[in-house]
């Protein structure tokens, strides 16, 4: 019969620290709030999130302190989102990588559907098929006859295996049945380089990499991979109207935390993030960078990233990319 106090008191404890935690959630925030970028500085990521960081200050009351903790394909700053308590000030935000390492990785450190907190999309940056202007073709179509007259004579060039370029390669080598040749470099910047020094034939990549090099000839746009045309890219077709139905592959940015931050604590971080996307000047920005603005409820975006798995899972499939 002792035992009932002693669970009164423990059902009180517990309702008592609920009620403490949630109070703190309607308060958040009163401290400055920590945003983990798995990837180094001067990438989209970080451009984009200190465009947003301003509007969302003020909106918050409270400063966004980047900390850049870049390595093993965005995993290592994974590790450490996952890990901060989930009281809404450890943030992150995160590039196409989170979405696809699931499909390229054996052994993560963290169940990617499960183990964060959406945030809200906050840009999707669709890619763009580029060529070297001595490659003498016009348009995809054209692309795939000449690689089926010269199988394994085409080079692309990436950032990385497992990357959202070589994974669109992948696909159509695999949706058009011909045989590109990867060529994989440690970063973005070489792998244009060489590509602007015709290494190499072509290369999917972010549109906002691809811009200047489009616009002063040095490369060629013949295709994007969005399911719309880009609001920066509207005289470029996409790989849907270009003959390949299906081929979609978005890089969607996403404001992510550690799973199991108190709603009112989300409801505010997501504010802070719409805000700052309808800001007129930050879109404008945005979109001559080629990134379209989102601004998604966090219920949109989980969907989104559980769907994105699940489609980087069969592509990888397909296209015979075992995870390592």
């Amino acid at each position: 019969m002792k035992i009932l106090p002693v669970l009164r008191c423990l059902l009180t404890a517990a309702l008592v620290c609920g009620a403490a935690g949630y109070a703190g959630a309607q308060g958040f925030p009163n401290k400055p709030v920590r945003v983990i970028n798995p990837a180094a500085p001067g990438g989209n990521s970080d451009v984009f999130f200190r465009l947003l960081a301003p509007k969302m200050t003020e909106v918050l009351g409270q400063q966004l302190v980047m900390d850049y903790r870049a390595g093993a394909g965005g995993t290592i700053g994974g590790e450490i989102i996952v890990k901060s308590p989930p009281d809404g000030y450890t943030t992150g935000i995160v590039a196409a990588s989170f979405v696809i390492n699931p499909a390229m990785i054996r052994k993560m450190p963290y169940d990617t559907r499960k183990d964060f907190t959406a945030l809200g999309l906050i840009v999707d940056v669709p890619s763009g098929l580029v060529i070297h202007p001595s490659l003498p073709v016009k348009n995809v179509r054209e692309l795939i006859a000449l690689a089926r007259v010269r199988p394994g004579q085409i080079f692309y060039s990436t950032s990385g295996r497992g990357t959202v370029g070589h994974l669109a390669s992948e696909l159509l080598n695999h949706m058009a049945k011909i045989k590109l040749v990867h060529v994989p470099y440690k970063g973005a910047g070489p792998a244009v380089i060489d590509l602007i020094a015709g290494q190499v034939q072509m290369q999917f990549a972010s549109i906002p990499l691809l811009f200047g090099h489009v616009r002063n000839g040095k490369l060629r746009m013949i295709a994007q991979t969005g399911a719309e045309r880009s609001v920066s890219a509207r005289e470029t077709p996409t790989m849907e109207e270009a003959g390949l139905p299906g081929f979609v592959v978005r890089s969607g940015f996403g404001f992510v935390g550690p799973a199991g931050i108190p709603k009112p604590a989300v409801d505010k971080l997501n504010g802070a993030l719409v805000a700052a996307l309808r800001d007129a000047e930050n879109r404008k920005i945005l979109i001559e960078r080629g990134a379209d603005p989102v601004g998604s409820t966090p219920e949109e975006h989980d969907a989104f990233v559980k769907a994105e798995i699940a489609r980087w899972i069969k592509v990888g499939k397909e296209a015979g990319i075992d995870p390592q």
